[in-house]
């Protein structure tokens, strides 16, 4: 007989909702007392689907309801406060579609008094006040310790204008009003949580409420939201034998699969904890006969204007994929000047970068797991192949080919994908590039293919190595300027390849090694060779 297991809470972000429907709820309510307890005011920044608006919601139930939807949690016994509070929750990822000033300015004074028609604050008859002032004269009228605020994605009105600084400006005027009398009439506020993706000084909001607690980085809050290795064998033990009965391979190997593909984020200062994207885990455990399928776009890893605004900055030139990002502590837990905004701290705000290692004040940087690293290829790919789709571009046949073991046609439709290479904004003039372009190609083509570059064995390190389920390629690039031989340098590349036995130490799989070479007058791979004993 078929076990029936508690649904997944896949896409749930209202808690009550969670609790009465018998939905998995990962208990963090442990972590939730600790703030709620408190009389303050916290920020948190995370990337995108990570449960930020589920958090908001349970903070909600605890202030609206008590108890009520807390039997059996931790927080049942800790919690003694026997009142309750007029909450008020702002969602500001409902303000985004405007492109001026003035649009904003309606969009906000429409989504204040529609808040306070539905809370019941005012009524429902046309007010002649604007909405941002009629939010405020309420504020000011009520009593101490009496409301709760919770402003969910605050930024997403200023990351719609990333690349327009003067609407950027003007947006930030308007919200200053907001931000000021929240500080005005502190008195009123009880508790107030505030969640978002970037943090930027020039909002006001860190500037006219100074005495928030950041607990971004805090390694007490560290696994706040995501799923650790531990909760998700204790929650999702059920779901992880469906999964290794369905997928044919035993528990420990599903679990280091699903460790590669969804696992890794970190986000406190310590670097010591580790959590799995919840909705990249929920979706593979919904339906595990799809694989271990890629869902960071789909959990908003790809927003538009993120991809604008990157477009211009080295981070995104092809040599930049694989190498280490390193950034001062400072820089990420220190809200930026928009003017001064850094593309390597913006991607780690919205989970394409994660923290690897702190030494010092220095953080090292890097893609958390495959599933990212896929994700950002295929980014890096848009950019340089100036936003053709990458199945039209040919990557997908890069992965058939690569499969089926064949090099010349591999190398064929590298070469076809190189000629949409817009070359002046990406020109390749060095082996580096060469090799970078490449892996990039490599690592959009399939979330099955893992491409790792200058990886070291005993003898040297070799150029470029790619894992299929059947083969695993080793490539060693030269680069050929104007007056070289190609010829000369393709041997070269063999007797390299031959004497530093790159790839022998995987003799158990199926290798193949080649040795290519790329031609700067042609911009092409002109030169290339299975390399053999």
């Amino acid at each position: 007989m078929e076990t029936i297991l508690a649904p997944l809470p896949l896409g749930t972000s209202d808690f009550s909702a969670l609790r009465k429907s018998g939905q998995i709820y990962v208990d963090k309510t442990g972590l939730i007392y600790k703030l709620a307890s408190k009389r303050q005011k916290f920020f948190l920044s995370r990337p995108r689907r990570f449960g930020k608006s589920l958090l908001l919601s349970t903070f909600e139930s605890l202030f609206k309801y008590g108890l009520r939807d807390f039997h059996g949690l931790e927080i049942e016994s800790l919690w003694k406060d026997d009142s309750t509070y007029q909450v008020i929750r702002l969602d500001f990822s409902n303000l985004k579609g405007f492109s001026s000033a003035e649009e904003f300015s309606e969009l906000l004074d429409q989504y204040l008094l529609d808040t306070l028609t539905v809370n019941r604050l005012v009524s429902p008859i046309k007010t002649e006040k604007e909405g941002l002032r009629a939010f405020i004269g309420w504020l000011a009228l009520q009593a101490d310790n009496s409301v709760v605020l919770l402003l969910d994605e605050y930024d997403t009105p200023l990351t719609t204008c990333l690349n327009k600084p003067e609407l950027f400006d003007e947006v930030r005027k308007k919200l200053w009003r907001l931000y000021a009398a929240f500080k005005q009439w502190d008195g009123a506020i009880r508790f107030f949580f505030m969640t978002g993706i970037a943090k930027f000084s020039q909002t006001s909001i860190f500037s006219e409420l100074n005495h928030f607690t950041d607990i971004s980085l805090m390694s007490e809050f560290g696994s706040l939201l995501g799923y650790s290795h531990q909760e998700v064998q204790k929650y999702f033990s059920g779901y992880l034998e469906q999964a290794s009965f369905q997928l044919g391979i035993e528990k420990e190997k599903l679990l280091e699969e699903l460790t590669l593909n969804y696992d890794g984020f970190c986000f406190e200062r310590t670097a010591t904890q580790r959590v799995f994207s919840p909705w990249s885990l929920l979706k593979f455990l919904n339906f595990p006969s799809n694989g271990f399928d890629n869902y960071w776009y789909e959990s908003g890893g790809q927003p538009g204007v993120l991809l604008e605004y990157l477009k211009s900055h080295s981070t995104l030139k092809p040599e930049e994929y694989e190498s280490e990002k390193q950034v001062q502590l400072d820089d990420l837990a220190l809200s930026a000047k928009f003017s001064l905004l850094e593309d390597k701290v913006l991607l780690a705000q919205t989970g394409y970068l994660t923290i690897k290692a702190v030494r010092g004040t220095t953080v090292t940087l890097g893609y958390p797991n495959r599933e990212v690293s896929v994700s950002m290829a295929r980014l890096y790919a848009e950019v340089i192949l100036d936003k053709k789709a990458i199945n039209r571009a040919g990557e997908g046949y890069l992965a058939d080919y690569l499969e089926r073991g064949d090099l010349r046609a591999f190398v064929e439709e590298v070469n076809r994908i190189i000629l949409g290479i817009d070359y002046q904004a990406f020109p390749l003039t060095s082996e580096a590039s060469c090799r970078s372009a490449l892996s990039i190609m490599v690592s959009s083509s399939s979330a099955l293919i893992t491409a790792r570059s200058e990886v070291h064995n005993a003898h040297g390190r070799s150029d470029l190595e790619i894992q299929t389920d059947k083969n695993y390629w080793v490539l060693e690039f030269k680069f050929c300027r104007e007056h070289d031989s190609q010829e000369s340098l393709l041997q070269e590349a063999v007797r390299q390849m031959k004497t530093r036995h790159y790839g022998k130490q995987l003799a158990k799989c199926n290798l193949i090694r080649a040795a290519m070479v790329f031609s700067q007058k042609d911009r092409q791979f002109t030169r290339w060779a299975e390399v053999s004993g």
